[in-house]
């Protein structure tokens, strides 16, 4: 997706759990985004509303925004449903001619008011988690020189995509052959490619996303962006397919410091850390030799002392390299992954 001049809707739905697709695209494609549109916040900056995007304005409506060429839809609620209130202002921006991008389960193709504005206009409805993956893992054997590297964790919505953009990022920066790889949504929004893992056809979910590791295997590192949790109760099949069907080398294990409980089930306590680290070796060796190479920690409920000492102690425990991503940095999973590569070649 190449649009340079975005609108993202979030309104009234500007927090942090909720809109994590418009903080995304925020971070990420800072250069591409003109403003967010929050009726509740109007005035203000996207960095007071969501915490990221600097001086990016907040506006009441699209009518104040020149030439855009793309509405994002900004949110990723609990169920993927578009809320009814955003009709008209959808609407607006099909009449206007500006193309439509939701990564929601409501798709916007399946509505005909939408696809009849949509003709009219010449605007496109873009729904980036419609797919046609059908084809089942063949279990490929990827080329040596490809070391992939997968991020799993604790729970959902603790830092998984945003892990493995910044460790692609500093491979990036160090001038290595580095491909980020797509899973859901808002890593698709930003890096224009990848699986909507959750909308594919559970037989085919292990073949979609070998079929995706096989089309960018020239490249010497690929971060695969994980989903789910090996043991969540709803969301499990999809880690599991992920596993099998990238067959990664190495696993950075994601958690946030001080989550207990299961997202969405809050009567369900979390898998200790160990316990559930374990059952990730044993299921991704099913299919691929594997370890873990790196923790990566959310403390956003921390103090920086907390922060600091959460790391030392993840590091003591688990002998493994730690960061918290946001605060300190990727640079200690670079390294790492760097490491495993010169592992896996001289294997």
């Amino acid at each position: 997706m190449t649009h340079r001049r975005i609108a993202i809707l979030t309104d009234g739905y500007s927090t942090p759990f909720v809109a994590k697709t418009a903080i995304s695209l925020l971070r990420y494609r800072t250069q591409d985004v003109v403003a967010v549109i929050d009726a509740t916040a109007a005035g203000s900056t996207t960095q007071d509303l969501l915490g990221c995007g600097g001086q990016i304005p907040v506006v009441k409506t699209l009518t104040e925004l020149p030439d855009v060429d793309a509405l994002y839809i900004g949110i990723a609620p609990p169920g993927g449903k578009l809320p009814d209130e955003w009709r008209s202002m959808i609407l607006q921006a099909l009449h206007d001619g500006i193309d439509v991008v939701s990564g929601l389960h409501d798709f916007l193709t399946e509505d005909a008011e939408y696809v009849a504005a949509a003709e009219r206009s010449n605007s496109r409805l873009i729904d980036v988690r419609r797919n046609r993956w059908k084809v089942t893992a063949e279990c490929h054997r990827f080329r040596p020189g490809c070391t992939r590297i997968h991020t799993v964790g604790q729970d959902c919505s603790l830092g998984k995509m945003v892990t493995s953009l910044e460790i692609h990022r500093g491979l990036v920066q160090r001038e290595l052959s580095s491909k980020f790889l797509a899973t859901g949504q808002t890593g698709i929004m930003i890096s224009g490619d990848g699986v909507p893992i959750d909308c594919v056809v559970a037989d085919f979910v292990s073949g979609a996303a070998e079929q995706l590791a096989r089309r960018y295997e020239h490249h010497d590192y690929l971060l695969i962006e994980g989903q789910g949790s090996i043991s969540h109760p709803a969301f499990s099949a999809v880690t599991l397919g992920l596993l099998h069907g990238s067959a990664p080398h190495g696993l950075v294990y994601c958690y946030e410091a001080g989550r207990t409980h299961v997202k969405g089930l809050d009567d369900v306590p979390l898998i200790p850390i160990k316990q559930q680290m374990d059952a990730y070796l044993v299921a991704a060796n099913l299919r691929h030799t594997c370890k873990f190479v790196g923790i990566a920690i959310n403390t956003r409920n921390l103090s920086a002392e907390e922060a600091e000492a959460e790391i030392t102690r993840a590091e003591s425990t688990f002998r493994l390299p730690a960061c918290d991503v946001y605060r300190t940095g990727a640079d200690k999973l670079v390294d790492a992954c760097i490491g495993l590569r010169g592992e896996v070649l001289d294997g």
